[in-house]
C-alpha cells in the first residue's frame, strides 16, 4: 500500500510539474514572439479558414456583384503591399480582400496568409480613402507579423509539449482551423498586437501618397460615436471585442506620428472625393 501511495504521489507531482512547465512555456513563447508554425503553415491555415468562411455565407455574406467596388478596395491593399519596404511576404501570402455585405457591423479582420475581410458597415462608417487604407494597413500588419500563429504557438505549443509527454498529437492544422472558426474566437487581438499593427500601419503609409496617420480618423470616428451615444453603439461591439481601443493605444499612435519629420499634414493625402464616389456605388 505504501509503495502505491508513493507511486501515485510521484505521478501527481509529475503532472503538476508538467502543467507548471507548460504554463511557463506558454507565457515565454508568447512574450518573446516565438512562432512554431512556418510561413507555409500560415498560408495553409488561412486557406482552411477561408473555405469555412465561404461555406458560412449566412454569417459572412460576401458582397455579390459590384466588381468596381471590390477592385477599388483591393487596389488600396495592393497599393500598400507594393509601395512599402516593410512587406516581407507579398510573394508568399496570397493577399486578397473580400467585402462582407453587412452594414450593421463596423469591422475588418485578417486571417493567416493575408486574407482580409472588410465589412460594408466599416466602409460606410469611414469618410475618406486614407482612413480605409490605414485600417487595411493595420490588417496587413496582423498577417505580416503573423499574430494569429503567434497566439496559436502560445496555446497549441503547450498542447504540443503535453502531447509529446502523454503520447497524443493534437497539433493538426485542419483541426486547429476548425477550432478557430467556431465564433472566430482567436481573432481577438491582444493590446500588444493591436499596438504593433498600428505602428506598422503608420510605417506602411509613411512616404506614400496617403497621410501616414490615417488610422487616427478611424479612432476619432469611434470616439465620436461613443460620445454622441453615451455608450458604445451596437454596431461597434464586434470591432472593439476583437480590436480593443484603450487610450494608451491612441496615445501610442499620436506619439509615433509626432516623431515623423517633417511633420505630416493631416489635411492632405486623404482622397475624400474619390472615396465618397465609391461609397455611393455600394448597395
Amino acid at each position: 500500500m505504501k509503495s502505491i501511495i508513493i507511486k501515485n504521489k510521484n505521478k501527481f507531482s509529475l503532472t503538476v510539474l508538467i502543467l507548471l512547465s507548460s504554463a511557463w512555456i506558454s507565457l515565454s513563447l508568447y512574450s518573446c514572439g516565438a512562432n512554431i508554425y512556418s510561413v507555409d503553415d500560415d498560408v495553409q491555415l488561412g486557406n482552411e479558414i477561408k473555405q469555412q468562411i465561404a461555406d458560412e455565407s449566412r454569417e459572412f455574406p460576401v458582397l455579390q456583384g459590384h466588381q468596381d467596388v471590390k477592385d477599388y478596395v483591393n487596389g488600396l491593399g495592393n497599393y500598400v503591399i507594393n509601395n512599402s519596404n516593410y512587406i516581407k511576404y507579398k510573394n508568399i501570402f496570397p493577399y486578397k480582400i473580400e467585402i462582407i455585405h453587412d452594414d450593421s457591423t463596423v469591422n475588418a479582420f485578417c486571417i493567416p496568409g493575408g486574407y482580409i475581410y472588410v465589412y460594408t458597415g466599416l466602409i460606410k462608417f469611414l469618410n475618406n480613402e486614407a482612413a480605409l487604407t490605414g485600417v487595411i494597413g493595420h490588417e496587413i500588419a496582423h498577417a505580416e507579423r503573423r499574430h494569429m500563429t503567434q497566439r496559436l504557438t502560445s496555446y497549441y505549443g503547450v498542447s504540443l509539449v503535453l502531447g509529446i509527454v502523454l503520447g497524443s498529437n493534437p497539433n493538426q492544422l485542419g483541426q486547429i482551423a476548425a477550432n478557430l472558426f467556431v465564433g472566430l474566437g482567436f481573432l481577438a487581438n491582444s493590446r500588444a498586437d493591436e499596438e504593433e499593427a498600428d505602428n506598422y500601419s503608420i510605417k506602411y503609409l509613411t512616404g506614400t501618397k496617403y497621410y501616414p496617420g490615417a488610422i487616427t480618423f478611424f479612432f476619432d470616428k469611434i470616439k465620436e460615436e461613443q460620445r454622441i451615444n453615451g455608450t458604445t453603439p451596437g454596431d461597434l461591439d464586434r470591432l472593439l471585442a476583437t480590436h480593443p481601443l484603450p487610450q494608451d493605444r491612441i496615445d501610442n499612435v499620436n506619439l509615433k506620428l509626432s516623431k515623423i519629420k517633417p511633420k505630416p499634414d493631416p489635411t492632405k493625402g486623404l482622397y475624400t472625393d474619390e472615396y465618397q464616389r465609391m461609397k455611393a456605388r455600394l448597395p
